[in-house]
């Protein structure tokens, strides 16, 4: 990769399927380039970071953003390692680090020793979030790096249900993309500007974001859900059913399918294709399709959890 900090590689990208950026934060479709100065300020302010790097577009784009205003020898990044962790979105997110050229740690993560996460109350994600960050502190002071960073943009902080926010702040987390006022809109058009094979890619939350509230988060339900989402997606892929979003949400006993709401049609023609499902005593197709965050629906009084 070319130097980030004087204008940006040249180029198609890095070699090995590496992200291609193509030049500096700056003007494009769809892209405030205001904003886009700001993050790149608010990053060389910080000197250098560790970004807490889950492989999703926002933590994506910030690590990219992070090498263009910094260089790689000052920006490292860090993806937590766990059983609540797709095994699909560790592959992509080492691969995307790779073609930076950035130091990628995979860090160990437990957040099934901490018995608040495994209760699965309206905190989970406070708890989940206490985790990473009392392992990425300790972590980025090894690596003489200043300041770690998370991903969350401007949208996340007028959200309804985020306690994660709170743990990661109470912790020192910066967040340059909300500081510079980008949403997920902004995230995605300027990953898109500059070529990021993460500008559209769907949300992919934790595994224990599947189990309902109340629920006990255990090793096996998480893998349990893992397997079931790797399953169906293979099912429907095979029946060219192109899925984008999909959910395997644990109920306890029963499971709720959730794929994009104009995919239903086509999966109810073929109901058979959910029995690849398995582990649970009953598996149904929810109507009303893909909503992100369904599982909050049922939360009573979801504010005081921020």
């Amino acid at each position: 990769m070319g130097d980030p900090s004087v204008g940006g590689p040249g180029g198609g990208g890095p070699s090995g399927g590496g992200p291609s950026v193509e030049g500096p934060p700056g003007q494009g479709p769809g892209v405030d380039g205001a904003k886009l100065g700001r993050l790149r300020e608010r990053l060389e302010g910080l000197g250098s970071v560790l970004i807490a790097f889950s492989g999703g577009a926002d933590s994506a784009f910030l690590l990219a953003a992070a090498v263009h205003a910094l260089g790689e020898r000052r920006v490292a990044a860090a993806t937590a390692v766990s059983p609540s962790l797709p095994a699909a979105e560790l592959a992509s997110a080492r691969q995307f680090a790779a073609g930076l050229g950035v130091r990628h740690d995979l860090s160990r993560t437990d957040e099934l020793s901490r018995a608040g996460y495994r209760a699965n109350g309206g905190d989970r994600c406070f708890h989940c979030k206490s985790e990473l960050l009392d392992v990425l502190v300790p972590l980025g002071r090894r690596y003489g790096l200043a300041h770690v960073a998370t991903g969350t943009n401007a949208d996340d902080l007028t959200a309804g249900f985020r306690p994660g926010i709170r743990a990661a702040a109470q912790r020192g987390a910066v967040t340059p993309l909300a500081d510079a006022g980008l949403t997920k809109r902004d995230v995605r058009a300027a990953a898109r500007q500059w070529g990021l094979v993460t500008w559209d890619k769907p949300a992919a939350a934790c595994l224990s974001s599947r189990i309902a509230y109340g629920v006990e988060v255990t090793r096996s339900r998480l893998g349990r859900v893992g397997a079931a989402e790797a399953a169906l997606r293979a099912a429907l892929t095979g029946a060219g059913i192109p899925v984008r979003n999909l959910r395997v949400r644990d109920l306890g006993d029963a499971a709720r399918v959730e794929v994009d709401a104009e995919l239903v049609p086509a999966v109810v023609e073929q109901a058979g294709l959910l029995d690849c499902i398995q582990g649970f005593d009953s598996v149904e197709l929810d109507r009303r399709g893909f909503r992100s965050g369904a599982m909050n629906e049922a939360l009573a009084g979801p504010g005081r959890y921020r």
